[in-house]
């Protein structure tokens, strides 16, 4: 089981968390759950994180900010962005930023797989 490997998960969506965080952990990583960027940019996670899997629109603060303040905190987190409104200009300034991808919703559980693996390695 890889259980070195944390990846955080943060989405305002209650089932959204929960089918992310049950794949996540039915791969063999670690999954901690947020219901805000502000709840993981407070957390003690941030350092410990792998990969950061996050969806785009979300209150008060989206997805994009959240990544852009790790950045200026010296965090250069692997992050996957979810959405439900994928745009080529989105995709392009998230990509521009250094995301790994951004996935539609209903997100592929194969396409957050390969995105895993990628940055974490295979069993």
């Amino acid at each position: 089981m890889r259980t070195a490997h944390i990846i955080s998960i943060v989405d305002d969506d209650d089932a959204v968390r929960a089918a992310t965080s049950g794949l996540v952990r039915s791969l063999g990583w670690q999954a901690n759950v947020f219901a805000s960027p502000e709840a993981f940019l407070q957390s003690e996670h941030i350092a410990e994180t792998s990969c950061l899997i996050s969806d785009v629109r979300m209150p008060r603060m989206s997805g994009v900010e959240m990544h852009a303040r790790l950045l200026q905190l010296g965090y250069a987190l692997p992050t996957i962005f979810v959405t439900a409104f994928p745009t080529a200009a989105l995709r392009a300034k998230v990509m521009a930023n250094g995301a790994l991808a951004l996935l539609e919703k209903p997100v592929d559980p194969a396409a957050i797989e390969h995105y895993l693996a990628l940055v974490l390695g295979k069993p």
